[in-house]
């Protein structure tokens, strides 16, 4: 291993981070345009959803995010006082708890999904060609690897 990455691999590095961050940050700017909650809640509610009326423990569900974990609990709470999600007492393990998707929380993903599939088509999928998104889809599979 090296001690000093290239310059190309500095210069690649920064500008996967700000091309994520801004992509990131447009999503965010059309959820709240359509007076939506932010990507997070997507993002959990999405995971909830998949989860079915099973259910995820707290450490799975924070596994499973595309999103920063950080003040996941916070958002958890959140979600619950909206009535998006519900905590329940894990039942093959007394000190857990499980939170699963409300239908209310069915409703507001379903609300949420259009505009971020708009936000995917226009930031990426028609920039990009099926051959590149193939390319790149390789690329960042190769790198999840490491």
């Amino acid at each position: 291993m090296t001690t000093k990455p290239s310059k190309l691999a500095i210069s690649t590095w920064a500008q996967l981070l700000r091309t994520s961050q801004r992509f990131t940050d447009q999503v965010e700017a059309a959820l709240k345009h359509a007076q939506l909650p932010m990507l997070g809640w997507y993002d959990i509610l999405l995971e909830l959803h998949r989860a079915g009326s099973d259910g995820l423990r707290q450490f799975e569900l924070g596994e499973k995010l595309l999103l920063p974990k950080h003040n996941l609990s916070r958002r958890i709470d959140k979600l619950q006082q909206e009535g998006l999600a519900e905590r329940y007492l894990c039942e093959s393990d007394g000190r857990g708890n499980v939170i699963a998707i409300t239908d209310e929380g069915k409703k507001l993903l379903a609300k949420m999904w259009p505009v971020y599939a708009a936000q995917i088509e226009v930031l990426f999928e028609e920039n990009l060609s099926g051959a590149e998104q193939q390319q790149l889809s390789a690329l960042l599979e190769k790198l999840s690897k490491v």
